[in-house]
């Protein structure tokens, strides 16, 4: 340290720390992207507004087809929630008590603020989406290192089978043959909710296995599908770095096979799986959707599809925004865990 730097006081020096972080280009990345996220909040929530008020009827269509609701009844519903009132009237008053209040509106069906509602809802799709990344990678990235290591030996054929069989079977498909598995196997497996009826009276180890064991089927149903596309691509670029001239001089050194494969070229295989890391977490919250409700499992996806329904429109728009929030949030990590891993490369220089 010079003379000049050790000179400074601790105010200085902290303000010169604050000011290196501010100005540092993860700083500026992450504002940048965060700029970008509420434009694209914006587009799509006004995109969302209009194509759910596309569908025909609304909220009080049902109270309008009962022959014992008045006219003057069915007015006072309309202004109390809000329905009598132009489309673009409504989204600017629903998007002004979101940007001042933090204010979703009140759902139609439950009477209750809907970020409250979706709130209560998140840990559980959160936790199914975690559990099914975290099996997913723990799965296909050893198979795919065992299947390129192997190459064109039985072991990367069968792997091979193995993944294009898996890829075969979209979520929808693979959620309807455990439902059936778990109906063969009955009460081995549960199919519904969260926990079990007895679940308060456990300790806390007893509500983790309980809450494990309702989420093997889900997560299993999320994985299946995704695991077998990331075998494949892992092995496609392990096999690829293999190939480089870096490699090949490592080998030449007499370095051991394990340290060449697991430190020099699974390194530098991995960063593309990292790049998609985002894109996979928007498929899985896609796909959890159809699994939320195959399997009863109670987070966005069920409490979305009850909203659509009933056209409990600001109950939707909520899980649509919060949806949209959660995707823009798992590309922004995917990024930012890219770099980490690989000084390399610069965020400036990604999209």
């Amino acid at each position: 340290m010079s003379s000049s730097a050790r000179s400074l006081s601790p105010i200085s020096k902290i303000g010169f720390f604050f000011r290196d972080v501010v100005a540092g280009e993860t700083t500026r990345y992450i504002v940048k992207r965060i700029a970008q996220a509420l434009l694209t909040l914006l587009l799509a929530s006004a995109f969302s507004f209009f194509i759910v008020q596309l569908a025909p009827g609304d909220f009080l269509t049902p109270f309008r087809q009962n022959p014992e609701m008045s006219a003057d009844t069915l007015k006072g519903l309309e202004a109390q929630y809000g329905l009598d009132r132009p489309l673009w009237t409504q989204f600017w008053l629903w998007l002004w008590q979101v940007i001042r209040h933090f204010n979703f509106g009140i759902s139609f069906a439950y009477q209750r603020p809907a970020i409250e509602l979706l709130w209560e809802r998140v840990p559980n799709t959160l936790l199914l989406s975690v559990a099914s990344i975290f099996v997913t990678w723990a799965i296909a990235i050893p198979l795919g290192i065992i299947s390129a290591v192997n190459q064109n030996r039985w072991a990367d054929r069968f792997l091979r089978l193995f993944s294009y069989i898996g890829q075969g079977f979209p979520t929808l498909i693979t959620g309807l043959l455990l439902l059936f598995f778990a109906q063969l196997t009955a009460p081995l497996f549960p199919v519904g909710g969260r926990t079990s009826l007895y679940h308060d009276d456990l300790n806390w180890i007893g509500k983790f296995l309980d809450v494990a064991w309702h989420l093997i089927l889900p997560t299993l149903a999320l994985s299946i599908t995704s695991f077998a596309g990331l075998q494949r691509l892992m092995r496609g670029q392990l096999l690829d770095v293999l190939r480089q001239d870096y490699i090949q001089t490592a080998r030449a050194k007499g370095l051991p096979e394990n340290r060449v494969i697991y430190v020099h070229a699974l390194r530098n295989a991995i960063n593309p799986l990292i790049t998609i890391l985002g894109f996979e977490f928007s498929a899985l919250l896609s796909g959890s959707f159809i699994v939320e409700n195959y399997f009863s499992w109670p987070g966005l996806g069920t409490l979305t599809l009850e909203a659509v329904q009933k056209q409990d429109l600001y109950l939707v728009m909520a899980s649509l925004v919060l949806g949209a929030v959660m995707l823009i949030v798992g590309n922004l990590l995917a990024d930012l865990a890219l770099s980490f891993v690989d000084p390399r490369i610069k965020l400036s220089r990604l999209n």
